[in-house]
């Protein structure tokens, strides 16, 4: 199929590229005026407990807390954590992401300090959200140290660094737009050209249904039984 080909099944089935053109405009209308996203994000840590060698507990962050407490983040990122979320009223989008105390390039995650994130339309809502998570991380670690039995003045604690705060999520609307386009202008050309073939085939296998009903011009056809039999006699053989 040549460009001339294409442009004549475009022309052709302008019907479906006016849908298309009509669906791309809503998706543009909708990135314009999207719905309000907002995004709360607080950050906590795992403390040590204070000793005699070192009494300053954000001193004493080594690897292993940060260890314990990325155990508890992926307990609560399994299946039996989510339903545990759910049950203290999470919901919604969510994050928990162990800080990067590294570089891009060398990640490194030994300082136990936990960002949680949640998105929700209402930005008292995302606070909550964030609140009962940061409750339930609580309870997790508290539990792992009674199950050890820990002594008290040897357990870790929960330490709140960076309250939750809600912002409002803004995207960029160009990008958006030019995405928007470029799906609507790919779809509708592919739609109108699968289009535009299927009902050409279509229509060449109902005419080719009515030719072979159509007897052809200067074919006769057989007679059938004793109709059309010669009436002279046949000679019977000697």
């Amino acid at each position: 199929m040549g460009p001339e080909d294409v442009v004549r099944a475009l022309l052709r089935r302008w019907y479906v590229l006016l849908l298309a053109l009509v669906l791309t405009a809503a998706g543009a209308y909708h990135e314009l005026h999207p719905r309000p996203e907002y995004q709360s994000s607080a950050v906590v840590v795992l403390r040590p407990p204070v000793t005699g060698n070192q009494p300053n507990q954000y001193a004493n962050l080594l690897p292993p807390v940060a260890f314990v407490s990325y155990g508890v983040v992926q307990q609560l990122q399994s299946s039996a954590g989510a339903a545990e979320l759910r049950a203290a009223g999470v919901t919604g989008v969510h994050r928990l992401l162990p800080r990067n105390s590294g570089t891009s390039v060398t990640p490194a995650y030994v300082i136990p300090s936990l960002q949680i994130q949640a998105e929700q339309p209402d930005p008292t809502t995302a606070d909550a959200m964030v609140h009962r998570i940061i409750t339930v991380y609580t309870e997790h670690v508290n539990l792992l140290q009674d199950t050890q039995h820990v002594a008290p003045v040897s357990r870790m604690s929960v330490q709140l660094l960076v309250p939750p705060n809600a912002v409002l999520m803004t995207g960029s609307r160009s990008r958006a737009l030019a995405g928007v386009g470029l799906i609507g202008l790919l779809g509708g050309t592919l739609c109108t050209l699968w289009t535009d073939r299927s009902l050409l085939r279509r229509a060449a296998r109902r005419a080719g249904r009515e030719d072979g009903r159509t007897p052809r011009r200067g074919l006769r056809r057989r007679p059938f039984g004793g109709a059309g039999r010669s009436r002279h006699p046949v000679p019977a053989p000697r």
